[in-house]
């Protein structure tokens, strides 16, 4: 599941999001330059094909390997867009939908295509209204299938578009803060359309109340960073056999109904030259925020897919994350302090995106070793154990 946050500060906007997708989902940071394309062109978007636009901007995407979409993103006008996956009573029904546009497209086509949020919204609709959403949403589980909602921001303010098949609301952000999680919101439209149960499953009610007094709060990317990294009111995961570590916007896997992984995190500095920071890893609180640009790509490796690759930067940090959660109130002492240093001083002064992205590396690839070292007993209840193990043993791990 996922949850994304904008704060209205006195200074200007900032954004967050956690993408949380199934635990072996490797997402790659992407970046596509702005294009001119021929008239009467397509674009092949994950299930359907589509009119191409005659020009598409510039975007810096983070993307599920095996998708066209992204779960977040950003383009060269400094707009930014985070979707949630929603689940109605048309999916609830059992209403099967044909393949059509994924929430995670359409967020992708309204980055090409629109110069600012507020067209980004309107872009979404338009495609929604002609095409439809539908179509797999997991790579791992073809049967899963959702609706979406979006939080939209530029330097200038805020939107929220919530969807259910082809029906819309959206809503201006006012106030200090707003946050989305993974169920309806904009009355009288949520209650139209939300399905209780499966909100109610992945807890995102819980969250999202959480997400809100955070961004309510938030003054800059640090108070975002921190608040990606909560784990609930008790500070760490509290496993639920239903959803896992869903009590804070910090997902670890490991229910039996649910078991979604934060398995990428971003914020958005907007308040000046729009600043992105981006984990490009899976669990932001194992993980370092790292500067990147729209128009700065960075060499990265090779693409990481659903397959343990250590020469990926995603599956490399895996080894860090997935040691660390065998206790994460031991484990995160060891390392935190100077992972919030580092990015205390990138802050201050951002470094080259390459060169962040090296350092990390490196510190990760130490405290990797120190925790091997420390060799600390697995505290997680023995279902979350076995559910890990199985996702090793799917990975090839």
């Amino acid at each position: 599941m996922c949850d994304t946050l904008v704060s209205l500060t006195d200074d200007g906007i900032l954004f967050a999001k956690n993408s949380d997708r199934d635990p072996n989902e490797a997402q790659r940071l992407v970046w596509v330059p702005a294009a001119d394309h021929a008239p009467g062109a397509d674009v092949a978007c994950t299930w359907i094909s589509i009119p191409q636009a005659r020009r598409t901007n510039a975007v810096l995407l983070s993307q599920p390997w095996w998708m066209w979409g992204a779960e977040i993103g950003a383009n060269e006008h400094g707009v930014v867009i985070g979707n949630e996956a929603v689940f109605t009573r048309k999916l609830a029904l059992g209403r099967r939908e044909p393949d059509a546009l994924l929430g995670m497209d359409l967020l992708r086509l309204a980055l090409e295509r629109a110069a600012t949020a507020a067209e980004a919204v309107a872009v979404i609709v338009e495609l929604l209204e002609r095409h439809g959403q539908g179509g797999s949403c997991s790579h791992d589980h073809p049967k899963l299938r959702y609706h979406n909602s979006f939080l939209v921001a530029d330097a200038h303010g805020a939107l929220v578009l919530e969807t259910a098949g082809r029906s819309w609301a959206t809503e201006e952000v006012r106030g200090r803060g707003r946050s989305i999680s993974n169920g309806l919101t904009i009355e009288p439209f949520a209650s139209a359309n939300r399905d209780p149960v499966r909100g109610a499953v992945v807890a995102c009610a819980h969250r999202r109340s959480r997400t809100e007094a955070a961004a309510e709060a938030a003054v800059g990317p640090l108070d975002l960073f921190a608040a990606l990294r909560d784990h609930g009111p008790e500070g760490r995961p509290t496993w639920s056999r239903v959803h896992g570590g869903f009590a804070g916007p910090c997902v670890h896997a490991g229910g039996t109904v649910a078991s979604s992984q934060s398995t990428a995190s971003w914020v958005a500095d907007l308040r000046g030259p729009a600043q992105h920071w981006a984990t490009a890893t899976s669990g932001p609180c194992t993980s370092i925020f790292k500067p990147v640009a729209v128009d700065q790509p960075v060499e990265l490796g090779p693409a990481p897919t659903n397959r343990h690759d250590a020469a990926t930067t995603w599956w490399r940090h895996e080894d860090l994350h997935r040691l660390a959660l065998r206790d994460l109130l031991a484990s995160l002492p060891r390392f935190s302090a100077e992972r919030d240093r580092t990015e205390r001083a990138w802050l201050a002064d951002p470094p080259a995106s390459a060169d962040a992205f090296a350092r990390s590396a490196e510190l990760e690839q130490r405290w990797t070793l120190d925790l091997r070292a420390a060799h600390l007993p697995d505290r997680r209840p023995g279902w979350v154990r076995r559910q890990w193990q199985e996702f090793d043993e799917e990975a090839g791990r």
